[in-house]
């Protein structure tokens, strides 16, 4: 069944009245965002994206928060409440700032300027009656600078604003030599590891061949003793005499365990060659459970001591990522579980996928984390360990790389049971539209 309305020209199918709405919608020179009741975003206009430098289509269905982190502020869980609660429209002039979302006033610009804008915040409800918020961004700064004292206020913001840029851009890169410094400490950690892993079968390797050294100079002597002596009977008391059949099996056992010593090493030495791809920043194809038991590999030290590691592994399609900073992310999150855990405990890892993503997690059974604290857990610097024993950064660092593959950390824990982390991957990273890239 079609729908229809009368109009003052005649009658018009809702369809068709909604296609005409959103391509107005779509040439308007207003950002219009509709979120839906949990200010997750379900639409926003080309303005908003043109203004941005964000993918919609990378952002559908994201937390407004999470797309536009500036927004997370108490000025917007005051409008969301009002708006809710009240069914009123909450309005914000331009000089109210911050802004919940940065847009820039000209992007082709090198050093474009912050658009100043003001804001509106309204409910409604959707064709089904699913209740939704429209947020609507206007342009102010045309008619900010009509105003000659309000322009040269601006102008010393735009300066202040460029000071800020700059001291951004010292931080940021401070921060990725900080991080870069976490990834070298845990190259460091891993190292001792490695050293006592490999420094065991080789111990037992060079015991090995000393005691065949011996077991060499004993058969070399029977051979001799053939070239003097035509009697097979004094052979024999020669072979007894040497407890020949006693090196003989020896031979074939030390052998034997000498070859799965050199077998261990080499898998400690495969699983350090998959680890460390450091370079690698393009995202391809991997098995993240290659990934994952290279991981074990190589905490197997730091592991051991502290907890029986049990792996449940669903079956995963290849996710495409950076291998290694998700192993980095791996080695991260099992070397917190096994500090968390003050005796000996249990840390599972396991995996699993939901429609086009897929998930890994490490759960432990250790001391938990502090509800107070739970949300500093990803802060640079943030530790609970004594000083000198943790940077606070192995988190972060996590947290960045999770960010970057378009993904998400959830906690849970509880103290005194122990806590898990699950990171959330799209099985395929996703592109920019067409339509954006061309723009650019």
């Amino acid at each position: 069944m079609t729908w229809t309305f009368s109009t003052g020209n005649g009658v018009m199918d809702i369809e068709s009245s909604a296609r005409s709405a959103l391509a107005l919608i779509e040439q308007l020179d207003v950002g219009v965002i509709i979120l839906d009741k949990e200010l997750c975003i379900l639409y926003w206009n080309p303005f908003v994206s043109r203004y941005s430098g964000k993918s919609l289509d990378v952002a559908r269905h994201k937390p407004l928060t999470q797309v536009f982190p500036e927004s997370d502020t108490p000025r917007l869980h005051q409008m969301h409440e009002q708006a809710s609660e009240n069914g009123i429209h909450v309005y914000n002039f331009w000089r109210d700032d911050p802004y919940l979302i940065q847009l820039l006033y000209d992007p082709g610009d090198s050093t474009p300027p912050p658009m100043l804008q003001s804001t509106l915040f309204l409910p409604f409800s959707d064709a089904n009656g699913e209740p939704r918020f429209g947020l609507l961004l206007y342009d102010a700064t045309n008619h900010a600078h009509s105003n000659e004292h309000l322009d040269s206020v601006l102008n010393a913001l735009g300066n202040k604003q460029s000071e800020q840029d700059q001291l951004i851009r010292k931080l940021e890169k401070a921060n990725a030599q900080l991080l870069q410094s976490e990834k070298l400490a845990a190259i460091g950690q891993l190292a001792a590891g490695v050293a006592h892993e490999i420094n065991n079968p080789i111990g037992y390797v060079f015991s090995n061949l000393n005691t065949l050294s011996g077991y060499v100079g004993v058969l070399l002597k029977i051979i001799d003793s053939l070239d003097g002596s035509t009697s097979p009977d004094d052979v024999h008391s020669l072979k007894r005499s040497l407890d020949y059949d006693f090196i003989r099996s020896d031979i074939e056992a030390l052998i034997q365990e000498s070859g799965d010593g050199i077998e261990r090493v080499k898998k400690i030495i495969t699983a350090l060659k998959d680890f460390s791809h450091i370079e690698d920043e393009e995202f391809r194809p991997a098995d993240l459970h290659r990934g994952l038991n290279t991981t074990l590999n190589l905490v197997n030290n730091e592991l051991k001591y502290k907890a029986e590691v049990t792996k449940e592994y669903s079956n995963l399609p290849e996710v495409e990522c950076i291998q290694s900073q998700i192993n980095q992310v791996a080695i991260n999150l099992l070397v917190n579980a096994a500090h968390a855990i003050e005796a000996y405990g249990r840390i599972t890892l396991r995996t699993g996928r939901e429609g086009d993503w897929v998930w890994l997690e490490v759960e432990d059974n250790g001391r938990g984390i502090d509800p107070s604290i739970q949300n500093r857990i990803f802060e640079p610097f943030f530790t609970t360990k004594p000083i000198g024993q943790g940077t606070g950064l192995g988190l972060a660092l996590s947290y960045n790389i999770v960010q970057k593959h378009n993904g998400r950390i959830e906690v849970t824990s509880s103290p005194g049971k122990g806590s898990r982390f699950r990171v959330w991957l799209p099985v395929q990273q996703p592109t920019a539209p067409a339509s954006d890239a061309t723009a650019q």
